[in-house]
């Protein structure tokens, strides 16, 4: 019985198709529960070669409120955004049940969403990452923080 929750990872009007082929893929490995794209429709990427749409639940929301409307009830809002009040990620306690966000690779996550957070969390660095990247990364540290 899975006793550390369930959690997914999606990404806002990505620009990029193969970062979320990458991301999607490194969540497969880190036992996401599901995985979505909002804005953009999704298809198969190449980056994506464990095919993870095979093993994952694999959502496409419109728009933002099309995704919140429908997102996992009690299921945490977390933003991955380099603003002020973010909590470094070494600080981040993950709740058990989330929803990861990540926002376009030129303007991040929109007002709207980053309003909606309810949690927002830094990577370290003074300029962002790759997108798939910086997903990567919190799909680790959820990993080892939850299974340790």
């Amino acid at each position: 019985m899975r006793t550390n929750g369930f959690y997914g990872i999606g990404c806002l009007n990505m620009k990029r198709e193969f970062n979320y082929g990458t991301l999607f893929r490194t969540a497969q490995v880190f036992d996401a529960d599901f995985v979505f794209v909002i804005g953009n429709r999704f298809k198969p990427q190449h980056s994506d070669t464990d095919k993870s749409w095979k093993n994952l639940p694999t959502y496409h929301y419109l728009n933002f409120k099309d995704f919140n409307d429908h997102r996992p009830f009690a299921c945490v809002l977390v933003g991955i955004e380099l603003t002020e009040d973010a909590t470094p990620i070494a600080e981040f306690a993950h709740p058990r049940q989330a929803c990861y966000l990540l926002g376009a690779e030129d303007s991040g996550l929109s007002p709207e969403a980053i309003e909606r957070c309810q949690s927002l969390i830094k990577l370290p660095g003074s300029r962002s990452l790759n997108v798939s990247v910086a997903g990567s990364l919190v799909l680790f540290d959820r990993f080892q923080k939850t299974t340790c």
